[in-house]
């Protein structure tokens, strides 16, 4: 087995332009609430009882069966590609005929998204739209025909130690995708290296004496990850990310252990 060392300025780096690229539209984000009128200005004055009549028509017609982004619990496709974050992120790139798209909810309070990889050929808008309908609450997303069960299925690299830190850090943004609000989870991690000094903490176990990310290469060619994170929201707390990859495989089991609580 051989350990190497990664900086984390490196890592947070990657982080960052990982982030860049999943950063969503305002008219996502946040949708404003769809009104009947504009109420900048007034409708205009009919100049007929048939014109009267053509200012209700569009109220009267179908509901859309595609829901635009809206803040009222309705699943809506992304136009954002997150498939564009590996064009240039060391290590990783999509497999060739692969495509990732993404869904997004919002509500008042938060939002949530899910991004699914699947072949192109079941990639195309009305496609994923069919989905919509099956769809649910904020535990219920779209699930697009022919999507694989794991976005990271989808993924392939040269192999190199780092190129599974990326591949760690990759995964959590992706699963963070279009979260918001309350829903918010490794938003609320930032990467350490060392121990914060400034708070007390309160050690389930021994602390670790080395806090830099690693990754363990074994000869029969599985791989794993080690990093850190201090969440910064209560309750405060400082993790350890397991992450083990089988040989030439970028799909990871995971396990995120909080070590120390803040007392």
């Amino acid at each position: 087995m051989t350990i190497q060392k990664l900086p984390l300025e490196a890592v947070q780096k990657v982080r960052q332009y990982i982030k860049s690229n999943l950063a969503l539209p305002e008219s996502e984000n946040y949708p404003k609430p769809q009104t009947l009128f504009d109420t900048s200005e007034e409708p205009p004055e009919p100049e007929s009882l048939d014109a009267l009549g053509d200012l209700f028509k569009f109220a009267s017609l179908p509901e859309e069966e595609t829901p635009s982004p809206n803040t009222e619990g309705h699943w809506f496709v992304s136009a954002v590609n997150p498939g564009s974050t590996l064009l240039k992120l060391p290590g990783l790139k999509l497999k060739p005929n692969f495509r990732l798209a993404g869904y997004l909810y919002r509500v008042p309070e938060g939002g949530a998204g899910s991004i699914w990889a699947l072949p192109e050929e079941f990639s195309t808008t009305a496609q994923l739209e069919q989905a919509l309908a099956a769809s649910g609450d904020r535990a219920q997303p779209p699930q697009p025909s022919g999507a694989l069960v794991d976005f990271m299925e989808a993924v392939e690299g040269d192999r190199s130690p780092s190129s599974y830190l990326v591949a760690s850090i990759l995964r959590r943004e992706l699963q963070e995708f279009g979260v918001l609000g309350k829903y918010c989870e490794w938003s609320h991690h930032h990467l350490i290296n060392t121990i914060p000094p400034q708070i007390k903490w309160q050690w389930r176990k021994e602390a670790p004496k080395d806090l830099m990310p690693k990754v363990a290469s074994f000869p029969d060619g599985r791989v794993a990850v080690e990093f850190f994170t201090c969440r910064v929201v209560p309750p405060v707390a400082i993790f350890r990310h397991l992450d083990q990859y089988v040989a030439g495989n970028y799909k990871a089991t995971c396990a995120d252990q909080a070590l120390a609580i803040k007392v």
